[in-house]
């Protein structure tokens, strides 16, 4: 039980249930009448004794990778969100742009519509035909 640190039978039975039971490393069953665990399935051992050290290189490697891994993970996802920003910006300066084309396209169609107006409405101008009513038109006459 000092291995284990734990100070009384209780605590080892929850040990045994929540740590080993629950975790599929042991199936069995608990005897508190003959104070004893009955085993019925234990995980088999993946290392013997003399391979820990190379079991924990191969560990500490792998824990190397993952987080050069991770790194390059994050650093892509900042890069994509700066480009993400980026392509918003442009978006919005396109927009921007073809509001003011719009907005300068409108100015001019108006003045360029107000300047026809008065051309028309000025006396003389096209729309200014009472005159030519007024005269008399020239028949043309086949000539004898």
């Amino acid at each position: 039980m000092r291995e284990l640190d734990v100070t009384n039978v209780r605590e080892l039975e929850d040990f045994l249930i929540n740590e080993c039971m629950y975790a599929g490393i042991v199936r069995g069953k608990l005897d508190q009448l003959r104070r004893c665990f009955e085993v019925q399935f234990a995980a088999g051992r993946d290392l013997r004794p003399g391979q820990l050290g190379n079991m924990i290189q191969t560990l500490s490697s792998w824990l190397a990778t993952s987080d050069n891994l991770l790194i390059t993970i994050q650093e892509k996802i900042k890069w994509a969100d700066t480009m993400s920003e980026l392509d918003k910006k442009h978006g919005k300066d396109i927009e921007d742009r073809v509001e003011e084309v719009k907005k300068s396209l409108s100015h001019k169609a108006d003045v360029d519509f107000r300047g026809l107006e008065e051309i028309y409405s000025e006396p003389g101008g096209v729309m200014d035909h009472e005159e030519d009513r007024s005269r008399p038109k020239r028949r043309r006459h086949p000539m004898s």
